[in-house]
């Protein structure tokens, strides 16, 4: 990329981010992190929601307050208490397209296994150290989740490979580009209007961007990326080029771009398609 395209995309991206601010929040499931003030709380409902953050945005936010009244207003508190089979009855009937109350129910207990092993969520995927590679520590905390105790949830014995809470927990071993852990990295990491923080333990510089239809699709006609099948390849090429434009901050566009093609802003995709 020349300088002068690439002072051209800075100057676009840097504009978009001061435009989208809180203001467009709605209806991006990070409203659900904001109802609550401590960090704990927070990253425990960050999870949760973004977990769930696929199919219809009505379907998300009714599937999100389901989980919600079931934690009620301290959802760490309730995680550290929580029981099995209770939740598995306060759930009953839950379905979320092919996730269902097993599944989330399962979430919920690895959430426990996480905030008993290490105290924090945070804790836990950094393994008590800064990351440095976002991809390495993606892999290793899929892999340690799927090895705490699930209380007999999909029966005994390793987790099942047809297991739907999985879904939650892709990993780039596997080329997926982990949208929703990457979006949940995000928000906990990040603190602006948008994104409320919290984490001290990765980096902003190190995030990755979440790999959504409107990212891809920008992606592709910005020639952000020289990639065609998405993935985590795409999502790390589109995210060095963004480093380009912000070495230390480059998922700091992410809101923006991803508003940018939700709201079909055409006046600034067709400006960053020109630059």
């Amino acid at each position: 990329m020349t300088r002068r395209r690439l002072a051209a995309i800075k100057a676009i991206l840097d504009r978009a981010y001061g435009e989208y601010d809180a203001r467009w929040i709605e209806p991006d499931p990070v409203q659900f992190v904001w109802r609550y003030d401590r960090p704990e709380d927070r990253e425990v409902i960050g999870l949760i929601a973004s977990a769930l953050a696929y199919g219809s945005v009505a379907q998300i936010k009714r599937s999100v307050e389901r989980v919600l009244e079931v934690l009620g207003p301290r959802p760490a508190r309730a995680i550290d208490s929580l029981e099995t089979k209770a939740t598995l009855q306060a759930l009953a009937g839950f379905k979320h397209r092919f996730n269902d109350a097993a599944d989330v129910a399962c979430l919920l207990v690895f959430i426990r296994g996480m905030r008993r092993e290490a105290g924090s969520l945070e804790r836990f995927f950094a393994e008590g150290k800064p990351v440095a590679d976002i991809g390495a520590a993606l892999a290793e905390f899929v892999g340690r989740t799927f090895s705490l105790p699930r209380d007999g949830i999909y029966g005994r014995g390793p987790l099942p490979k047809h297991a739907g809470v999985r879904f939650f927990f892709p990993s780039p071993k596997d080329g997926s580009a982990c949208k929703r852990l990457c979006l949940y990295l995000r928000w906990m990491t990040r603190t602006d209007t948008v994104d409320p923080g919290g984490w001290s333990l990765v980096p902003r510089s190190s995030l990755i961007i979440p790999l959504d239809a409107h990212i891809i699709n920008i992606g592709r006609s910005a020639r952000l990326t020289r990639r065609t099948t998405p993935g985590w390849k795409m999502a790390e090429e589109i995210t060095a080029t963004l480093r380009e434009c912000d070495r230390d901050d480059p998922v700091k566009y992410d809101f923006a771009l991803h508003r940018m093609g939700l709201f079909k802003r055409e006046a600034d995709l067709e400006s960053l398609r020109r630059a």
